[in-house]
């Protein structure tokens, strides 16, 4: 899996606690709840990430 991208986010204090409660209304964190968001936003949109390329059979093996 490659690795996330880490991102600084400032947000109006009502909106962090609005996300906070919705996070946590669907067992989330805030920072999943966002991502949420972002990907249903992004599917509304017609701009869908496209899936992650799936990692090659037996690429797992050289750490083992």
């Amino acid at each position: 899996m490659p690795e996330r991208k880490k991102l600084l986010l400032r947000l109006d204090p009502q909106v962090y606690d609005a996300v906070a409660k919705w996070a946590a209304d669907d067992l989330r964190s805030v920072n999943a709840q966002i991502e949420f968001a972002l990907r249903q936003a992004l599917r509304g949109a017609g701009r869908k990430p496209k899936p992650a390329p799936e990692p090659e059979p037996g690429a797992d093996d050289a750490t083992e």
